[in-house]
């Protein structure tokens, strides 16, 4: 049996807790790997990884620098806010150390780009944790659609509605005061599924945010982006954060992809799939599909994330959200901020192109 991959940790913030409480602790437990150090500017902070999984205190560092140094590893996670994304990077690469960092690869298109560039001239591994498309209700939506049985993509429908409209109800300051709070928090993820479900890359797009008098936020908690992808699929996403009765919450989202002989719709985590039958005019209703089971297996979400890391890193598959593969990713969130700015269509492979 393999032994345990040697890793990192850096950042215990609000989202990093649930890093060492649930993530992490998962793999350790397994014996995927082995946390050998943690890193964070906040004391309390180290202590509170120390007590989920059991580093010593001589491991807990709130020097970057040092820690890499003085403690060898096969990779790091890292889950800080992504203006320091690049600076953990720089200190990974450095010491031959692969990484595992949380959305997106950085706060800014040039940043993103300049770190898969780093990446790729270091010959080491990264991948970006696009937690959602790995959820148990999107991967089993992602088989169905694959699989073929319902022929071509055609267009593709995402709707995210959340009642998050009261200070604080988004779990963290910073996103009530930040300018983009919906498509750098929300969309992030959701365009990614999108453009996961529609097998290419995205052409162009088109984006509008707002924020209604009644959300209580610095930035813009509502957008529409519609995009246009290389193989001809259409789609449209809606997102916002201040809706009044929150239908499709985290976790809860409706997707609805339309295919050349059929549709499948994901809607609170239930997916239901219609056919096409030889009659000459159909005609359905939402409710009245076939009821799909979900897949079932060990893990899902960043649990199996960090698991299909180790596995790529020691000969198995390359990780679908490889730093490369994920600027993409990147380019479909801050090409819409650009688009909603300039109030202009934004050509995307010209945008990543423009920043080298």
């Amino acid at each position: 049996m393999a032994r345990p991959q040697r890793v990192i940790h850096v950042g215990i913030g609000s989202f990093g807790k649930r890093w060492c409480r649930e993530f992490l602790k998962t793999n350790v437990d397994d014996g995927t790997i082995e946390i050998v150090a943690l890193v964070d500017v906040d004391p309390k902070a180290l202590e509170y990884g120390r007590s989920i999984l059991g580093v010593k205190e001589s491991a807990c560092y709130t020097d970057a620098n040092k820690a890499f140094s003085e403690v060898a590893a096969d990779f790091c996670t890292v889950v800080v806010p992504p203006n320091f994304h690049e600076a953990v990077v720089d200190v990974a690469i450095a010491h031959g150390v692969d990484v595992l960092s949380e959305k997106p690869i950085a706060d800014t298109m040039e940043a993103s780009v300049r770190i898969a560039r780093k990446i790729k001239a270091a010959g080491r591994k990264m991948a970006v944790t696009m937690s959602h498309r790995f959820d148990q209700d999107k991967t089993t939506l992602r088989r169905i659609v694959r699989s073929g049985k319902l022929g071509r993509v055609n267009n593709i429908s995402c709707r995210y509605q959340s009642d998050m409209r009261q200070h604080m109800a988004w779990g963290a300051l910073f996103r009530h005061t930040m300018q983009d709070p919906m498509i750098i928090e929300g969309a992030v993820h959701h365009l990614d599924i999108v453009a996961d479900l529609a097998g290419g890359h995205c052409e162009t797009l088109f984006a509008s945010t707002w924020k209604p008098d009644w959300a209580e936020y610095a930035g813009d908690t509502d957008g529409v982006v519609t995009m246009v992808f290389d193989n001809g699929v259409r789609a449209i996403y809606e997102g916002s954060s201040s809706t009044a009765v929150g239908l499709n919450d985290w976790y809860q989202e409706y997707i609805r992809v339309d295919c050349e002989f059929g549709t499948a719709i994901l809607n609170h985590r239930e997916i239901e799939v219609f056919t096409r039958q030889d009659l000459p005019r159909q005609k359905h209703r939402e409710g009245t599909g076939q009821k799909v089971p979900l897949l079932v297996q060990p893990k899902w979400i960043n649990h199996w994330l960090i698991q299909k890391f180790a596995e790529w890193r020691t000969g198995g598959a390359e990780m679908e959200t490889h730093v490369e593969a994920n600027v993409q990713a990147s380019a479909l969130i801050f090409g819409s901020i650009h688009s909603a700015r300039t109030n202009a269509l934004v050509k995307l492979q010209d945008y990543i192109h423009s920043f080298g």
